[in-house]
């Protein structure tokens, strides 16, 4: 068994772009336009997985923009998606400064959630052992849910 993606719906494409790929680092593999499907859909690899992406199957993120819905309420989610990163501090404080709520800060210097533009709820976690844990982090309350 190999993992191929997971399917998010979108109600604003650039919204989500921005969002995934300016904020988030993700990279845009490939693009369907089906017109008379009236969906766009957008594939997006991380960026350690982006050769991996360029040769075969690597796991992905497929975003479908229905052009005729632009509401999922709850963003009609299925869970989270997690991603594995290098510092959870260095990414949440950029996150943070590009405006990106941090539902769940990572306290534990390992686990930390985002919401998406679309309510997709995003863990990250730390690559390898947990960081020591370091302010303002230690001291941040959750926000919203995730």
């Amino acid at each position: 068994m190999q993992f191929l993606h997971t399917m998010v719906r979108i109600g604003n494409l650039d919204q989500a772009l921005d969002f995934y790929c300016h904020k988030l680092g993700l990279v845009e593999v490939r693009r369907t336009e089906n017109e008379k499907g009236r969906f766009t859909l957008v594939f997006l690899a991380a960026p350690g997985d982006l050769e991996q992406a360029k040769v075969s199957n690597a796991p992905l993120i497929e975003l479908t923009f229905n052009w005729d819905e632009t509401d999922y309420q709850g963003g009609r989610n299925f869970g989270h998606l997690a991603y594995r990163v290098d510092n959870i501090y260095d990414t949440c404080a950029k996150l943070h400064q590009s405006g990106v709520t941090i539902n769940r800060p990572p306290r534990d210097g390992y686990m930390a959630f985002i919401r998406s533009p679309d309510g997709i709820s995003i863990e990250l976690l730390q690559k390898g052992e947990p960081l020591s844990p370091q302010e303002p982090w230690m001291s941040m309350s959750n926000t919203g849910s995730w």
